[in-house]
């Protein structure tokens, strides 16, 4: 009965696996108000938003290549 053991939580702890030793967590959901609800809203349309058109920068050109010079010999 220690970390080599399947059936014990410790071992099903080492294992990373769960079962009735060792359930998992169930995980919590959201809670729902249960109220008397006055009057519902309808719901408004969503209305297309207008977009303006993006104005694109100018492109840059690549600068042009430093080449180093090279000493002559005599």
């Amino acid at each position: 009965m220690g970390k080599g053991d399947k059936k014990s939580k410790r071992g099903k702890i080492i294992m990373g696996s769960y079962g009735v030793s060792r359930p998992k967590r169930k995980a919590a959901s959201p809670t729902v108000k249960v109220g008397s609800k006055k009057a519902a809203a309808p719901k408004k349309e969503a209305e297309p938003k207008k977009v303006a058109a993006k104005k694109s920068a100018p492109k840059k050109e690549a600068a042009p290549k430093k080449v180093a010079k090279k000493k002559e010999e005599k």
